[in-house]
């Protein structure tokens, strides 16, 4: 007799360990590419590009894209796209650069070094970027014109724009705690960038270990706990070896004696000095986290995902389509506007060619991410990783001495295998 004839249940399957720590493997897989890529860059460039100086340019170089990228995920999850978003970029930019350089110091009368010249500055970039959006959105969602055209047109307005905003010349030096947004002039140091790891790996445990007894609660079936373990010593372990990274790259000496010497100090023997966490990189962080709520937790991240997966159904369904692509394109636009921020800010001024091509890398990492292009499918922290994928792609072939047409040539080939791996992944998971 057998054990099911016996009355007993029989045995469940044994899983992997992969499949006990119940990963996104698809995910697994970027991470792996990504290694993969580092690692042959590294041997190419004899060791010169996992230095901490290069990984702490490579960072802080991704984070306008990957800003964007989050939001053009739910543009694609709704089943649109946006080609507009590098041009607005550069719109918001030149308005924020003009803000700060001439109608708040010359029209209003504000003294360089007030503070209220880069708050004012960067609420009015978000208005601008948020304003813009949501009139694409309003274009797309009820004049029903394709997004692919409006946002076409956008792409060539919008550049102009900008252009005549500035007269075609470049407007700086910005003001210099706005400036602080771009990266290595604004760091947080060593020690408060451990505190800072420390409370991100506090958080993060706290969180799935509130999400294990939620699904307990629910009676949805929780991986083991060893699993679980391992899950948070592997987050916990990237957050503080992401901090060690960027912690490990000093301050050149002679900036260090320039820093003492204007204190009218001298430099203590001996002293090393680090520049640690990128303000730029904590605002992707926060950006990143809110997009994952407003994705995972909100009524308007369901009707995202709901719209996208089935557009007819969610509006039989009650759901405004029309109101929700101006919402969507309006949360694009105010990320565009923040990566104007961080853009700007770190070249210390506002150019006529900033965002060029950012169109072509936004949607790229996006996709990279494993967002599909067929809509209702896409993760926040898949198009960071892909923003990351992307800018490591380039850093490196520039490292190599590989030319920029070329570059882009490779960029384009990566971008088209990305999408007939996700279609090929689909396809042997049986989704459409």
């Amino acid at each position: 007799m057998t054990d099911t004839a016996a009355g007993r249940a029989p045995a469940p399957p044994r899983r992997s360990f992969i499949q006990s720590l119940e990963v996104d493997l698809r995910l697994v897989g970027m991470i792996g590419a990504f290694i993969v890529l580092c690692v042959m860059f590294d041997v190419v460039t004899e060791g010169r590009f996992l230095t901490p100086r290069n990984l702490f340019n490579l960072t802080i170089q991704t984070v306008s894209v990957a800003i964007m990228a989050t939001g053009m995920v739910f543009v694609i999850v709704t089943r649109h796209i946006d080609l507009s978003v590098g041009s607005l970029l550069a719109t918001c930019s030149a308005v924020m650069a003009m803000t700060q350089t001439w109608f708040l110091p010359q029209v209003i009368g504000l003294d360089y070094g007030n503070p209220l010249i880069w708050i004012v500055t960067i609420f009015v970039g978000l208005f601008v970027g948020t304003a813009i959006g949501a009139f694409q959105g309003w274009l797309i969602g009820y004049l029903t014109i394709p997004a692919f055209i409006v946002t076409l047109g956008g792409l060539l307005v919008w550049r102009n724009v900008a252009w005549y905003l500035t007269d075609g010349q470049t407007i700086g030096p910005l003001d210099d705690t706005f400036r602080m947004f771009g990266g290595i002039t604004g760091t947080i140091g060593v020690d408060a960038s451990w505190i800072v790891a420390g409370l991100c790996s506090a958080a993060a445990v706290v969180l799935m270990a509130m999400s294990r007894r939620t699904k307990a609660r629910h009676g949805v079936p929780l991986k083991p706990v060893w699993a679980e373990g391992v899950m948070m010593l592997i987050v916990v372990g990237a957050i503080f070896g992401f901090a060690a990274v960027l912690n490990a790259y000093e301050i050149p000496s002679g900036a260090v004696r320039r820093m003492f010497r204007e204190r009218g100090e001298a430099v203590p023997d001996g002293f090393v000095a680090a520049y640690g966490l990128p303000i730029s990189v904590l605002l992707l962080v926060a950006i990143a986290v809110a997009m994952t709520v407003i994705a995972r937790r909100t009524r308007l991240g369901r009707y995202i995902f709901a719209t996208g997966g089935n557009p007819d159904a969610a509006e039989l369904s009650g759901i405004n389509t029309r109101l929700l692509t101006v919402k969507v394109f309006a949360i694009m636009g105010a990320l565009c506007a923040i990566s104007a921020v961080v853009a700007s800010a770190r070249l210390s001024f506002h150019s006529n060619d900033i965002g060029t091509l950012d169109e072509l890398r936004v949607i790229a990492a996006a996709v990279i991410g494993g967002t599909a292009l067929s809509g209702g499918v896409g993760t926040i922290y898949g198009a960071i990783l892909g923003a990351l994928i992307m800018q490591s792609l380039q850093s490196g072939m520039a490292m190599v001495g590989v030319d920029a047409p070329f570059q882009n040539i490779v960029v384009g080939t990566v971008l088209v295998l990305a999408v007939l791996i996700d279609i090929i992944y689909r396809r042997r998971l049986g989704v459409k």
